[in-house]
């Protein structure tokens, strides 16, 4: 069996996905390559794609999404929104709707039944085709395809209450029913999801997808990665041939016959964005957030809450930046020191930042203050 050591996995994943070196490419393969980019902030999404690529600014992320369509935005791993490419969709679909239904956090009164789940989706098909919706457009139109046990507010959200049927829009998005479409002034809409023939092998595909980038990997770190039952990971895994290694002396897996290494460990400083596909999937999380990071970079475990500062493949720090007018403040917080050339490639990561949002950086070293999400 092929003993691996952390250095080679980390060099490899970091080059599979676009961070060991910036090169050419359009933002729909830079996010194939990551398997979704996270975007529940759009700015992180489109910092996490241009960090990546060398002269893509969030113009043209914009542009993919709502212009030429190479990219579609809607709910992926976990049931969060991501962006993906479009030509990929048909993959997800399948791949997200084989999914056994989970257990729904809500007491009975509240909880929707499979019979009601099928209708909200079905009338969430059919109401947004050919057409943009607000999120209270659809919801007038689901009440009304419905009934008027879709709309009972039972629902706590930020303070107010939501209508019953909002409880399944992941499930309806994994089942290809929406994707978001441009905004309406501030307002967020919902659309048809662009034609494309259905594929019966999404999970397998996507299986391979995520052990290209993120393998030597296992059923139980998939699971978590893609928001499923362990069982129904190992069963995805079995889809696909594979070949077992041991990573730091732990049983994992990889794509049959893909265990070529690069030859040197990782180097240089990146910028990771809130949420990063990279530190998502990034595990044992113990190897990727050595001693303090775990501490400082973490929330209870769960990877993204804080943007992150890779040093030679390894979190090493945390930042945050401010936006004012065309200006961003960065504050990094470095929890090793650097070298003047890692200081160097560290303020060319925030000039890159920058550039990509499309203001001027100023960066400042210094501990940060504000908690996650901030």
């Amino acid at each position: 069996m092929i003993e691996l050591s952390w250095p080679q996995v980390s060099a490899r994943r970091l080059a599979r996905a676009g961070l060991l070196e910036r090169g050419p490419g359009t933002p729909a393969d830079i996010v194939a390559a990551m398997c979704g980019a996270h975007a529940q902030v759009m700015s992180a999404a489109e910092a996490s794609i241009g960090l990546r690529l060398d002269g893509v600014t969030r113009v043209q992320v914009r542009e993919a999404l709502w212009g030429e369509r190479s990219l579609v935005k809607t709910h992926g791993p976990r049931g969060t929104v991501h962006v993906l490419p479009s030509r990929d969709l048909p993959m997800w679909v399948s791949a997200m709707s084989s999914l056994p239904p989970a257990h729904q956090g809500f007491p009975d009164p509240v909880r929707m039944t499979a019979e009601q789940t099928d209708q909200v989706v079905a009338a969430i098909r059919a109401v947004l085709s050919g057409a943009a919706l607000t999120i209270d457009e659809l919801s007038e139109a689901v009440v009304a395809a419905t009934g008027p046990w879709a709309g009972d507010l039972v629902m706590p959200a930020f303070q107010t209450m939501w209508p019953r049927w909002r409880q399944v829009m992941a499930v309806a998005a994994h089942r290809g029913a929406f994707v978001f479409g441009p905004v309406r002034g501030r307002k967020v809409t919902y659309t048809a999801a662009p034609p494309a023939p259905p594929v019966t092998d999404g999970l397998a595909r996507l299986v391979s997808g995520y052990l290209t980038a993120y393998g030597p990997a296992t059923p139980q770190q998939f699971a978590q990665w893609a928001g499923g039952p362990v069982r129904w990971a190992t069963g995805a895994f079995a889809l696909v041939e594979l070949e077992e290694v041991l990573l730091e002396g732990q049983r994992a897996w990889v794509l049959a016959g893909d265990t070529e290494m690069p030859p040197d460990p990782p180097r240089g400083v990146r910028l990771l964005p809130y949420f990063d596909a990279y530190v998502v999937a990034g595990r044992p999380r113990e190897l990727l957030y050595p001693g303090e990071a775990a501490g400082r970079a973490l929330a209870g475990g769960q990877a993204g809450n804080f943007p992150v500062v890779l040093v030679d493949g390894e979190v090493a720090g945390v930042w945050h930046q401010r936006r004012s007018g065309n200006c961003i403040d960065v504050t990094v917080e470095l929890l090793r020191d650097l070298t003047a050339g890692g200081l160097r490639e560290l303020d060319e990561q925030v000039e890159r930042l920058g550039e990509v949002l499309e203001a001027r950086p100023r960066r400042t070293l210094g501990p940060i203050t504000v908690g996650a999400h901030a």
